[in-house]
């Protein structure tokens, strides 16, 4: 066969919206199959099922990546590193860097606490990591500039991330747990009433209106990745925020790297509001069209992974933004979503654009 590439976002078939993107890719002759991400864990068995389905039924893989800690991106790559040879596993773990983080912590002066502690906060990572070295898998460090195959990371930084594990951890446990009871009680009282959290408005074409919230640190600490398959530009996004894309486009400029020239775009956080602007998408994928354009029209695929019971994503406004840009847009709400270039054939059907949402939200 001769070059091709295929990168699937799987429905995870849960009430919340998780990741889960195998992928595989012949470039010069040389097959590789990565897995970015596994979804909860529950959501292992449909990634192992379907790489063996679809990808040849290979007892290689040559890159797992975690995007970030969080359950619905990692939880279901314990699944995948059990059932396959895999080369190589890429994913930061914060304990590495104690000795240029300890000082940075008013609560520990001992290293070994320390790491003690970043494990029981990122309790995912840290299985992740006793299965690869029980395994012999080698684990790489997925920084900025890091080549995973034909991707090359562009963000984040090791400073950037680094902050990002200080800001995250020195919230006081206290003011955690009494700002989740909040959030708990303000759900519930939601719950009793017939209105949505949030209320949508009429909108025009091409106004767009996104939270003046930031996404979490951790969604923040998202690996941002660039690929050129077969002549298609591809920019896989995990749940990074503005800081993220921002850090991610300035690495692009630098190394001449295409902005705006995007063939496939991993939409951030299942369609988040609160992880990207109009100044971030017209840097990543151009301005606004000026009109509106028939149905027909695509300039390259916007792809969600959001779940179908998932009442919060993806975003209307996030919806209306990619379409605005010429997108056509896409979710995993009903089925696997498929991108391709000269893949074997599956049988599958074109799955359905999002329509254009006449209103978006305002609060």
């Amino acid at each position: 066969m001769s070059e091709y590439f295929e990168i699937d976002f799987l429905n995870v078939e849960s009430k919340k919206s998780g990741d889960a993107i195998p992928l595989r890719y012949s470039i010069g002759g040389v097959p590789r199959i990565h897995v970015i991400d596994g979804g909860f864990q529950d959501t292992g068995d449909k990634v192992v099922e379907h790489i063996k389905c679809y990808y040849g039924n290979p007892r290689k893989i040559d890159a797992v990546i975690v995007s970030h800690p969080d359950g619905d991106h990692a939880g279901g790559l314990r699944t995948v590193l059990e059932n396959f040879e895999v080369s190589t596993l890429w994913m930061l773990r914060p304990w590495l860097y104690v000795n240029e983080l300890i000082h940075r912590f008013s609560r520990f002066s001992n290293v070994d606490n320390l790491t003690r502690r970043l494990k029981d906060i990122y309790p995912n990572i840290a299985a992740l990591e006793k299965i690869a070295q029980a395994k012999g898998i080698s684990i790489n460090n997925p920084f900025q500039g890091a080549q995973i195959g034909e991707f090359t990371v562009l963000a984040p930084t090791m400073q950037r991330y680094l902050d990002l594990v200080v800001a995250s951890e020195k919230t006081p446990e206290v003011l955690k747990e009494l700002m989740e009871y909040i959030l708990k009680q303000r759900q519930n009282q939601l719950k009793k009433t017939t209105s949505p959290s949030y209320s949508l408005v009429r909108a025009h074409w091409g106004q767009e209106i996104f939270s003046h919230e930031e996404t979490s640190h951790e969604n923040d600490m998202s690996i941002v990745q660039y690929g050129n398959l077969c002549g298609q530009n591809i920019l896989l996004t995990a749940d990074a925020g503005r800081k993220a894309l921002t850090e991610a486009a300035l690495y692009a400029w630098l190394t001449e790297l295409p902005l705006q020239n995007i063939d496939h775009f991993q939409v951030p956080h299942h369609g988040s509001r609160r992880n990207v602007s109009t100044p971030i998408l017209d840097l990543w994928l151009g301005p606004r069209l000026p009109v509106r354009f028939g149905e027909g029209y695509k300039k390259f695929n916007a792809i969600i992974s959001a779940s179908k019971e998932d009442a919060d994503h993806p975003k209307k406004a996030v919806v209306r933004a990619c379409i605005h840009r010429g997108a056509r847009v896409v979710s995993t709400e009903k089925s696997d979503i498929r991108v391709s270039h000269n893949a074997p054939t599956r049988g599958w059907t074109t799955a359905p654009a999002l329509p254009y949402p006449e209103d978006q939200e305002k609060n």
